[in-house]
């Protein structure tokens, strides 16, 4: 089914595996389409109750493939339509695609992450990486700028002190300074890093209900681009309307009391309440 990626679904997580080792999983078009396949895949398939990205051999994600040489950032991006008459940057379509998954994505970085390569793993709620990965948000190093909507994601996840120090300068950053300052939850050696993402998605899977997963997701990654906390207060007291009355509501309740395992029944894919109508407009994007 793919090319340049894995897919694999097993005990209600979905790993997607970037699948160019020879070339350190380098970023291209072929794997820009796949990925966004991918997570149209674990959106729409309703045992997936969490998802993991890794990379295949001694690297996450070496950046862009720059084979082209230097005329490798003068393509015009990918060949999706653009906005208006500007083409769309590749790795943002991915980092959007990822901003609007409807399952948790956790990020276990096994290697190097470099350009598209940290900045595509911005948008993914926890990330996990190996002692030996080493991240590089190097885009003035090689003439250009930040790109995968990294401007609007990585000061939110770091802050702005941070963000601007590393991409003013463009330096590798250790496993340790990533830890430090929050990019990662936590490093691992790297026989034990997969099986870490593994223990964080099965704690997801095991213990709650998707569509409030799901719900919260959407609201506690929008919610950083609010103006004011009255914008949650409504999204919120929708949400709390909707599930409240729900089945899972009462399921939730009712495995508490019984001193039970709780079986989370609504689906995400026909039971999503909308909590932010107006990102259905299509002026809005």
């Amino acid at each position: 089914m793919f090319s340049q990626i894995n897919y694999v679904v097993s005990d209600n997580v979905a790993t997607i595996t970037l699948n160019r080792p020879e070339k350190l999983n380098a970023f291209t078009n072929t794997m820009l389409h796949e990925l966004i396949a991918a997570f149209d895949l674990s959106d729409a398939n309703d045992d997936v109750r969490a998802v993991i990205v890794t990379g295949a051999g001694r690297a996450f994600c070496a950046g862009a493939d720059l084979s082209a040489g230097g005329e490798t950032f003068s393509r015009g991006g990918s060949d999706v339509p653009g906005l208006k008459d500007v083409p769309r940057d590749g790795g943002g379509l991915v980092s959007l695609r990822i901003f609007e998954s409807l399952k948790p994505v956790i990020g276990a970085i096994n290697g190097a992450a470099v350009g598209v390569g940290v900045t595509m793993t911005l948008p993914m709620d926890i990330r996990l990486a190996s002692d030996s990965a080493k991240f590089g948000f190097v885009f003035a190093r090689r003439g250009i700028i930040t790109e995968a909507c990294s401007s609007w994601f990585l000061p939110r996840v770091v802050g702005i002190s941070r963000a601007t120090e590393w991409v003013f300068t463009g330096r590798m950053i250790s496993p340790q300074e990533a830890s430090d300052a929050g990019l990662v939850r936590s490093v691992h050696s790297g026989d034990e890093l997969l099986g870490a993402a593994q223990m964080l998605a099965k704690e997801i899977v095991e213990n709650t209900a998707p569509v409030s997963v799901a719900l919260s997701r959407q609201m506690l990654w929008r919610m950083l681009g609010a103006s004011h906390p009255m914008e949650a207060h409504r999204a919120e007291s929708r949400g709390i309307l909707q599930r409240g009355k729900s089945a899972d509501a009462r399921e939730g309740v009712m495995s508490f009391l019984e001193k039970r395992a709780a079986n989370f029944t609504m689906k995400v894919s026909t039971e999503m309440p909308n909590l932010f109508p107006e990102w259905q407009d299509p002026d809005f994007r």
